[in-house]
């Protein structure tokens, strides 16, 4: 590919720009001083509509933007307006963190100029190249997903001003809880820039959880005050304890929305070409966010190549995970896995040893991909989730489907090694204790009269919709929960658990808590429930000193056998009983025996002529026989 944009460059003299913007008939470099005034500075077309200028006499900590005119037909994906002050795409760090205005979406001609509504880039000297390092993370290990604001705004230990940012993450109490959970990686909701979504301000809401992107290189403020070298040291801290970090990472769509929403950066700049559209000229949304990006058009493909290689060479992340990956392989004709993005990504000798994970759905066409986007990646497997849900709320068949998600999903993944991320619960959804305690959504504090976040939810609440006094339903909430960790905890592949999951964390039955930016989505350190987090330490124990439970060979028959409370093989009438609740994974080589009771009552099972009491809606790991 030739030449094209990059970050803003330094040199002797100053520092020279370069911007994409194709069908532009004019672009300006626009420097901003200490009091906000604009110095506009006529940029010159070079090869591939990219767009240069060298300002002499500025240095790092300038702050800038771009300005673009050229034809105005929003119809057929043509959004010039000198008026809108552009982020540039490649900016690294921004000067504070934007606030949506009915401005900022103004037609041409007819609002202000947005230049004080925006913030401004800012010029950066790159950081010292990290020496290259493996991935502290390896599949079949433990990633805990966590937000980063939520996860430390109501620490007890970590200081005041630090809490809700990435440097929090690095202080010695958190590393402590992770260390003891085993965590084998963190993996970050989005940090990069982002926008609320137009109808939050009417409600007097904000966007929490950040999965509305306006840059893939610039952090938050917000979350990063100290910027890319704030995110290295948590990185490099984290990485001493044997933690690794994994971004969750935006790709699908930007926080320019629908053609009612702000223009901000890549809309001003060439809309046609980084958003999808249909042959009417309207904009496609195969994300359910108003836009989708065009991964594979090459000028966008090499920016999201660029962004990820920024990351690791910058901060030493280890991986990522891809919100809505399908968009990643989609081309004109559906998704290819080995679509020109996907295929590079693997490539790429920055890229090709980092942790790859997908989120494999969007609503598009096609948009379904559980199992198709191959090696190396790994998969947020949601048939896992749906599948031990069923089980554990009492639904009827469901004992080959639970043995088979335990062993790997051969169904799904098929060959030797599995790449399933097995989960049951994540920032989407209920919580793991929510699960146990609603059966229905509760979320009239969204604003949108409970109509949003998932209907069906394959959740119970042992009797009683919500909070309750009563011991007999918090004994058997509590039952549940332990059930659901140790199912998780026990099975084969990657696992991931949601932060606060394994202390019993709860939303109010809130399964949309995206602008939740309180008590509702942050995590409650004082009212955790010790002995859940106890269980959920003991689990997590047992299987880092068990290679058997992180193992990501599919299990065969071969490798385990499938026996009864007898100790006997299954047999075909009992594997298609209906009513069936009751089995043991033996590990042939090992003797590591898991013993899964879903009935109400507890009952006997006989291992090695022993017989133990496995009580009831539990599952009890045996160690092999010393």
């Amino acid at each position: 590919m030739s030449a094209g944009p990059a970050a803003p460059r330094l040199s002797a003299s100053g520092v020279h720009f370069s911007v994409w913007a194709p069908e532009a008939s004019h672009v300006w470099l626009c420097l901003f001083d200490a009091a906000d005034c604009e110095t506009r500075m006529a940029m010159t077309r070079g090869e591939c509509g990219v767009w240069h200028s060298e300002a002499t006499g500025v240095g790092a900590g300038a702050r800038y933007g771009y300005r673009a005119d050229g034809p105005y037909d929003p119809g057929a994906g043509l959004w010039f307006d000198p008026d809108k002050l552009l982020l540039d795409p490649y900016a690294t760090a921004i000067d504070r963190a934007f606030v949506y205005d009915p401005a900022l979406a103004a037609p041409r001609g007819e609002g202000p100029d947005t230049a004080p509504l925006m913030p401004k880039g800012v010029v950066e000297a790159p950081l010292a190249p990290l020496p290259s390092a493996l991935p502290c993370f390896r599949p079949g290990g433990l990633i805990y997903e966590l937000h980063v604001r939520g996860f430390t705004m109501l620490h007890p230990d970590v200081p005041e001003a630090q809490r809700g940012t990435i440097a929090a993450l690095a202080h010695p109490a958190v590393i402590a809880h992770l260390q003891r959970l085993h965590v084998s990686a963190i993996e970050l909701m989005p940090i990069n820039a982002w926008i609320d979504e137009r109808h939050l301000g009417p409600l007097g809401l904000t966007n929490y959880w950040g999965y509305n992107p306006v840059n893939w290189f610039a952090l938050d403020p917000r979350l990063a005050p100290g910027g890319i070298a704030e995110l290295r040291e948590t990185v490099a801290a984290l990485h001493v304890a044997g933690i690794g970090v994994i971004l969750d990472m935006v790709y699908n769509h930007d926080g320019e929305s629908d053609a009612q929403g702000p223009t901000l950066s890549l809309r001003g700049l060439n809309a046609r070409d980084y958003f999808r559209h249909a042959a009417n000229g309207q904009l496609i949304n195969d994300t359910g966010t108003g836009n989708a990006i065009t991964c594979n058009q090459p000028m966008v493909r090499r920016l999201i190549l660029d962004s990820l290689r920024y990351f690791v060479t910058q901060a030493g992340v280890d991986g990522f995970r891809f919100d809505l990956a399908p968009a990643l392989g989609r081309m004109a004709d559906g998704f290819d896995p080995r679509a020109p993005l996907l295929e590079a990504m693997r490539a790429d000798p920055i890229l090709a040893d980092r942790v790859m994970i997908a989120e494999p759905w969007d609503i598009g066409p096609g948009g379904y991909q559980l199992g198709h986007f191959g090696d190396p990646w790994l998969e947020w497997n949601d048939r896992y989730r749906d599948d031990m849900r069923r089980f554990w709320r009492g639904d009827a068949g469901m004992l080959g489907a639970v043995a088979t998600r335990l062993a790997g999903s051969s169904d799904i993944f098929g060959g030797a090694t599995t790449r399933t991320v097995n989960f049951l619960a994540a920032h989407d959804g209920f919580t793991l204790a929510d699960v146990t305690s609603y059966e229905q959504r509760h979320n009239l504090a969204n604003g949108e009269e409970n109509r949003d976040g998932h209907g069906e939810n394959l959740s119970w609440n042992n009797g009683v919709e919500g909070p309750s006094d009563d011991p007999a339903v918090q004994a058997a909430r509590r039952r549940d929960r332990i059930a659901l960790l140790a199912t998780l905890f026990s099975s084969r592949g990657t696992i991931m658990l949601t932060a606060g999951d394994e202390f019993g964390r709860t939303q109010q039955g809130n399964n949309n808590a995206y602008a939740q930016d309180n008590a509702i989505g942050w995590v409650d350190w004082a009212g955790r429930d010790m002995a859940l987090e106890a269980d959920a330490f003991a689990l997590a124990a047992l299987r880092a000193g068990n290679a058997d439970l992180r193992g990501t060979a599919i299990l065969s028959d071969a490798d385990v056998a499938w026996l009864d409370e007898g100790s006997a093989p299954l047999s075909v009438a009992q594997w298609e009983d209906p009513q069936r609740r009751r089995f043991a994974l033996r590990y042939r080589g090992s003797g590591l025996t898991i013993c899964v009771n879903g009935d109400g009552e507890a009952c006997w099972f006989r291992l090695n002529g022993e017989a133990v009491e496995v009580a009831a809606r539990s599952v009890m790991v045996i160690p092999p026989a010393r």
